[in-house]
């Protein structure tokens, strides 16, 4: 399939898939006349890549998910490279969490100033 109908079903804007591509996470075979070439295992590849991206994950951090995809696995999310990426990503919203609720009470605080 050419980019436009892997962009069609995946959701992914061309410009997206080329930038996905510039970056080693997929790749497409050149027809003679210089067009990309996709295969249905890219669909795959960008779903995975989209899904990861929408819940705050970076293009780095879906190649584990992309590699693990690559080499058979039915789910991206079930290499050892994967998990260490969710449990790296849990640590860091858990920090967001305390650096937020922080804040928040910082925030309060000033708030109970302010109205006495």
């Amino acid at each position: 399939m050419r980019i436009g109908e892997l962009a069609t079903k995946t959701g992914a804007s061309t410009r997206s898939l080329r930038y996905y591509e510039q970056h080693g996470l997929i790749s497409a075979r050149r027809e003679s006349n210089g067009y990309r070439e996709y295969d249905e295992a890219d669909v795959r590849l960008v779903s995975e890549i989209r899904e990861l991206l929408a819940i705050g994950f970076t293009l780095e951090d879906a190649r584990p998910f992309v590699d693990c995809l690559r080499s058979g696995q039915p789910t991206g999310g079930s290499c050892s490279g994967s998990v260490e990426v969710y449990r790296r990503k849990i640590a860091e919203i858990d920090e967001e969490i305390r650096v937020l609720l922080a804040r928040r009470a910082e925030v309060a605080a000033q708030l109970k100033g302010a109205l006495q």
